[in-house]
């Protein structure tokens, strides 16, 4: 019997293959995505073209208030985006931005009757963020496994991290063996509508170099 997973889905290059490694794993997949006031909605649109292509059962987008989120130069165009390494958490952090996600998800999963949640953090190559680490994903392993009637009765959601411990380059080679289409992905913090990248930011950084250390072809569509 197959399981049933809800995919955290930014249209980026890591929740894409989780979506496809989901899939590989022979779950059957619903998407979700986040309207939460972000500087551009190429990324949704992204998310909502790779559910499709990668085969999802279904997709959906919850939109949350903005407010929320505010203070982080992905929500506040009056913060600009860092285009050169920092140390300490950067300004393109959003305050528990995958605390608040996964709790929706969370309800989401129950609603659907779903046996895990599947997250593309990433705690190797990435901007420092406090919500990507290991700890952070045991400790809402842990609030799943207590928060929910189907914890209760015997059928905790599984909390899926399948890139916890890769690095860039490993999760190009990965999301490419199984069939993810980069090209089609959007990652960068400031794309332009059409989903072209700034190549300047953090995000833009890190996916360029990840594709340099697999030795493969950068199919990234720059401004």
């Amino acid at each position: 019997m197959s399981r049933t997973a809800i995919v955290l889905l930014s249209g980026g290059m890591d929740s894409s293959t989780c979506l496809a490694w989901a899939r590989a794993e022979g779950m059957d997949c619903h998407t979700l995505a986040f309207d939460y006031g972000q500087r551009h909605h190429a990324e949704l649109a992204a998310a909502a073209r790779m559910s499709t292509t990668l085969g999802a059962r279904s997709h959906r987008v919850m939109r949350l208030d903005p407010q929320q989120f505010a203070g982080s130069a992905l929500t506040d165009q009056q913060i600009a985006v860092p285009q050169s390494a920092s140390t300490g958490i950067p300004s393109t952090y959003v305050p528990a931005r995958n605390t608040i996600f996964l709790a929706m998800a969370l309800g989401y999963a129950e609603l659907m009757q779903a046996d895990a949640i599947v997250i593309g953090v990433n705690a190797i190559d990435y901007s420092g963020y406090p919500d990507c680490r290991p700890a952070f994903i045991e400790a809402f392993r842990q609030v799943a496994a207590l928060a929910t009637r189907a914890a209760v009765e015997g059928r905790p959601t599984a909390i899926l991290a399948p890139l916890q411990n890769l690095g860039k380059a490993e999760i190009a080679r990965l999301g490419l063996s199984l069939g993810v289409d980069f090209a089609q992905t959007v990652t960068c913090y400031q794309a332009d509508e059409q989903g072209r990248a700034c190549g300047l930011c953090d995000a833009c950084r890190l996916r360029r170099q990840g594709f340099v250390d697999a030795g493969l072809a950068d199919p990234t569509r720059y401004d």
